[in-house]
C-alpha cells in the first residue's frame, strides 16, 4: 500500500503559513509583472529597439527566468534548503529591479532577475506543498489561494509601475517594482515562524515549528547572494568576448551552441557533483518513476499553454498599443493596464475555483489533474479565436483599431484557462515528486515554462517566415494539445498511482 492510499482526516481552513507565502509571493509578483508590463514598451518606445529585437530580448529574458529554477531547486534540495533559497532569490531580485532604474545597467539587471528568480520561484512553491500532508484534499485549494497572491500582486503592478513608467518616467516604474520586492523579502523573514517545519536545509534534522534562521543559514544566504551577483557581471564580461563571434554564426550553429550551454548548465551539476550525503539512499521505486514521467509529460503539454498565454507581455501588449482604441469616457487607457485584467479576474474567481476543486475532489465527481489541465488549454484556445476575429476587424476598419472590450474578453477567457491549469500543475508537482527531489522537480516544471516563454517571444518571427497568422497558429496549438491530453488522461491517471 502506498502512502497515498490512506488520506489524513479532513481539516478545516488552511495553515497560517499559506498566508505568509501568499503575501510574499504577492509582492514578488508585483515586482515581476510591474517590470514585465514595461519591458517591451520601454525597449520600443524609449530605447527605440525594432519590435522584433524587443520581442527577442523579452523572449530570452522570460525564457531564462523560468529555466534557472532547475538549478535553484537543485541547490535547495542538496545544500541550503527551500527557505534560504527563497531569501537568496529575494535579495538578488531586489538588486535587479533597482538596477533597472539605471539605463546602462539594463542587461546586468535582467541577469540578476533571471538568477534570483531561479532561487525564489521553485522553492516558495515547494514550501506551500510542504504545509500539507500527503493525500490532504485541501492541497489543490491551497495552491489556488496561493495563486491569488500571485495575481493580487500582478493586478496592482501594471497600474502602479505601468502608470509611473509610461506617464511619469520609465525609471520610476522600475524603481517601484524594486520597492515591492524589498517588501516581499521583509514579509518572508519577519513572519517565517508561521511556516512550520518545512523548507529547511538537509542538515537540520529535527526542526521546531517556530524555528528561525540560524547564523549558518544567514551566512549561506550571504554567500549565495554575493556569488550570484559576481556570476552575472562575470558572464556579461565573458559575453563581450564571445558574443560577437556567436552572433556571426549561422542560425543552426547558434541554436546548437545555446542548447549545449543550457544543457550543460542545467544537467552538468546534476551529473558531476553536488551529492547530498544526508539524502536517503534508497533508489526510486517503479511508482516513483511513473509519477516523475507524468510530471515530465504534462510539462511538455504546458509548453503549448504558456506559449500562448505569455503573448500577454509581447504581441498582445503591442496589439493593445497599436490596434486597440484605448479611449474610454474621455480617458486614454495606458497599454500596460490591460495586463491587469487577468490578475483581477483571478483574484475574483480563484476563491470560486478553490471551493469548486475542494467540493469535486472530496466527492465522487473528482476531476483528475490531467483533465483539468486539458480543459485549461482548450479554453485558452477559445480566447485566441476571439483575438483572431478582433485582429481581422481592426485591419478592416478605417481606424485600424477595435474597442477595448475585445481584448478584455480574451484576457477573461485566458484567466479561466489559467485557473484550470497553473495552480493545479504546481500542486501536482508537489504531490507526485519524491520528497528528496521535490524542489528539483519544481525547477524542471518551471523550465518547461521557460521554454514556452522563449517560444512565445519568438513566435511572431517564426510564423512570419512561413506566412502564417500568429493567433490562428495559437488556436491550433492550444486546442489541439488539449484534446490530445484528454486522450492520454487514462494512462496518466494510472501512472499517478492515486495521487492525481
Amino acid at each position: 500500500m502506498t502512502d497515498a492510499a490512506v488520506a489524513p482526516p479532513m481539516k478545516k481552513g488552511h495553515p497560517k503559513g499559506l498566508y505568509v507565502l501568499f503575501a510574499t509571493e504577492a509582492w514578488e509578483r508585483f515586482s515581476y509583472y510591474g517590470m514585465r508590463a514595461l519591458l517591451v514598451l520601454y525597449l520600443v518606445n524609449h530605447l527605440e529597439y525594432e519590435e522584433s529585437d524587443a520581442l527577442a530580448v523579452y523572449a530570452t529574458y522570460t525564457g531564462l527566468v523560468y529555466l534557472t529554477p532547475v538549478l535553484g531547486g537543485m541547490f535547495a534540495d542538496r545544500y541550503i534548503g527551500a527557505r534560504a533559497a527563497v531569501l537568496v532569490g529575494a535579495v538578488v531580485m531586489a538588486l535587479g529591479h533597482l538596477a533597472m532604474a539605471f539605463e546602462p545597467l539594463l542587461f546586468p539587471a535582467l541577469g540578476l532577475l533571471i538568477v534570483g528568480n531561479g532561487f525564489f520561484k521553485p522553492n516558495i512553491s515547494t514550501i506551500v506543498g510542504g504545509l500539507y500532508e500527503p493525500g490532504d484534499p485541501r492541497r489543490d485549494g491551497g495552491f489556488t489561494v496561493f495563486y491569488m497572491g500571485i495575481n493580487l500582486g500582478a493586478f496592482f503592478s501594471p497600474l502602479v509601475c505601468g502608470w509611473l513608467g509610461e506617464k511619469v518616467g520609465w525609471h520610476y516604474g522600475f524603481s517601484a517594482a524594486g520597492v515591492g520586492m524589498v517588501i516581499g523579502l521583509l514579509t518572508f523573514v519577519g513572519l517565517q515562524r508561521f511556516l512550520g517545519t518545512t523548507g529547511w536545509a538537509p542538515d537540520v534534522k529535527d526542526p521546531q515549528p517556530d524555528q528561525r534562521f540560524r547564523a549558518k543559514d544567514w551566512i549561506r544566504v550571504a554567500i549565495y547572494s554575493t556569488a550570484s551577483v559576481i556570476f552575472v557581471f562575470g558572464f556579461i564580461e565573458l559575453w563581450k568576448l564571445v558574443g560577437p563571434w556567436v552572433e556571426s554564426q549561422p542560425l543552426w550553429l547558434r541554436i546548437l551552441i545555446g542548447v549545449l550551454f543550457i544543457g550543460g548548465g542545467v544537467f552538468g551539476p546534476l551529473l558531476l557533483g553536488g551529492k547530498n550525503e544526508d539524502a536517503p539512499k534508497e533508489p526510486f521505486t517503479r511508482e516513483d518513476w511513473h509519477r516523475i514521467f507524468v510530471i515530465l509529460i504534462l510539462g511538455v503539454f504546458v509548453i503549448f499553454f504558456w506559449m500562448g498565454f505569455e503573448q500577454s507581455g509581447g504581441t498582445m501588449t503591442l496589439f493593445a498599443d497599436q490596434q486597440t482604441d484605448r479611449h474610454l469616457f474621455g480617458w486614454e487607457i495606458p497599454a500596460s493596464y490591460f495586463q491587469s485584467i487577468n490578475p483581477l479576474a483571478i483574484v475574483v474567481l480563484a476563491p470560486v475555483f478553490s471551493a469548486m476543486w475542494l467540493r469535486l475532489d472530496s466527492g465522487r465527481f473528482r476531476t483528475s489533474t490531467p483533465t483539468k489541465m486539458a480543459l485549461g488549454m482548450i479554453i485558452l484556445g477559445l480566447g485566441f479565436v476571439v483575438l483572431y476575429f478582433a485582429q481581422g476587424l481592426a485591419e478592416g476598419s478605417e481606424s485600424g483599431k477595435v474597442g477595448p472590450f475585445w481584448l478584455a474578453a480574451v484576457y477573461l477567457l485566458h484567466t479561466l484557462g489559467e485557473l484550470c491549469l497553473s495552480p493545479i500543475g504546481l500542486s501536482m508537482v508537489t504531490k507526485l515528486s519524491p520528497v528528496r527531489v521535490v524542489s528539483l522537480m519544481m525547477g524542471f516544471w518551471f523550465a518547461f515554462t521557460g521554454l514556452a516563454n522563449y517560444l512565445a517571444g519568438m513566435l511572431e518571427s517564426i510564423v512570419e517566415e512561413f506566412d502564417l497568422n500568429v493567433f490562428a497558429t495559437l488556436i491550433a496549438s492550444s486546442i489541439g494539445a488539449g484534446l490530445l491530453l484528454l486522450l492520454l488522461t487514462p494512462l496518466l491517471k494510472r501512472w499517478m498511482h492515486g495521487r492525481g
